[in-house]
């Protein structure tokens, strides 16, 4: 492991260093130092910065501090009852050694799982760009078949992204510049021909809360995970879902997909295809088809359009 400064930051404005790379839970940065693939000169552990609590916003929702650890938004009694859905989609991710870990920033920056990305010894244009993205020949069962690129096909790993892309969240960041907001659907970008930039954050931001509005129908909804064992192990495809069905009619919907593409995935088409639409399998299957009609599989992973329709028409169902 290469050497590195380690700081300690007790209020924001202290830990808004520039070039540092910032530490709470470690549970994906200290591996990725420990294989190489991360190096930071400056470590900032930013677990005093009193970010670990969730709260209720003046208006309904909730404001999710950075620091609280997964376990404890997972088992909040206000996300159980208004937000089954991200509580759902928690408890999907990890052990519960790394839940009592893993914070909700972190949880939302971690790196992707991608073979070549996580070797450092292989060409990876996300570690070192214009070296090449061997997984489109090589090993990419697992990886995207939305907004991919030439560049990269990696996919984001996180859960708990996925059920906060469904339900609108808003990440509120703070820099050097001053504090902003941005959806958690704009805060991962796509790959393009600079996949080595995960997110819009720029140098030295630090992502402070996570707002979940209110959404009354959010006490409707679910998160369903396929993975290739039974824990401990990343979705192969998931769906987060929230429904408002009235007298067998989808009035309003919100969907999002993981493990498809470089970001959480939010499916706004086959929203627009639902709201309207009778509450039955035939219309959840079009409705995913609408969103998939963009998906570009690679040789071994075609099989994720069928697996990610199904979901979709389980989880609604579900709902319905």
């Amino acid at each position: 492991m290469k050497t590195f400064t380690y700081r300690t930051a007790t209020d924001v404005a202290q830990g808004l260093e520039p070039g540092a790379t910032f530490l709470a839970g470690g549970t994906n940065l200290v591996d990725l130092m420990k294989l190489g693939v991360a190096t930071p000169d400056v470590l900032v552990d930013v677990n005093r910065l009193g970010l670990g609590e969730v709260g209720d916003l003046p208006g309904g929702g909730l404001r999710i501090g950075a620091g609280v650890r997964n376990s404890d938004l997972a088992a909040d009694p206000r996300v159980r009852r208004d937000y089954p859905v991200l509580s759902e989609a928690l408890l999907a991710g990890a052990s519960g050694q790394l839940r009592n870990m893993a914070t909700t920033a972190g949880n939302l920056l971690q790196r992707t799982r991608c073979r070549y990305f996580m070797d450092a010894t292989m060409p990876c244009n996300k570690r070192r760009p214009g070296s090449g993205c061997p997984a489109r020949e090589g090993d990419h069962r697992n990886l995207a078949i939305l907004g991919a690129s030439p560049s990269c096909v990696a996919t984001h790993p996180s859960d708990m992204a996925v059920a906060l892309a469904a339900l609108d969240a808003v990440v509120r960041i703070s820099g050097p510049a001053g504090e902003r907001t941005v959806p958690v659907t704009e805060l991962h970008r796509l790959p393009g021909d600079t996949p080595d930039r995960d997110t819009v954050l720029e140098h030295g931001e630090l992502i402070t809360a996570v707002d979940v509005p209110s959404l009354g129908f959010a006490a409707r909804s679910a998160y369903r995970k396929v993975r290739d064992r039974a824990s401990y192990a990343f979705a192969v495809g998931s769906v987060a879902a929230a429904a408002q069905i009235t007298d067998g009619t989808v009035t309003d919907v919100r969907l999002a997909f993981g493990a498809v593409a470089h970001k959480p995935w939010r499916a706004f088409a086959a929203e627009e295809a639902l709201r309207g639409r009778p509450a039955t399998r035939e219309s959840f299957r079009a409705a995913a088809d609408a969103e998939l009609a963009a998906a570009e599989p690679l040789r071994d992973n075609a099989f994720k359009v069928p697996l990610i329709r199904n979901l979709v028409a389980s989880v609604l169902e579900g709902l319905a």
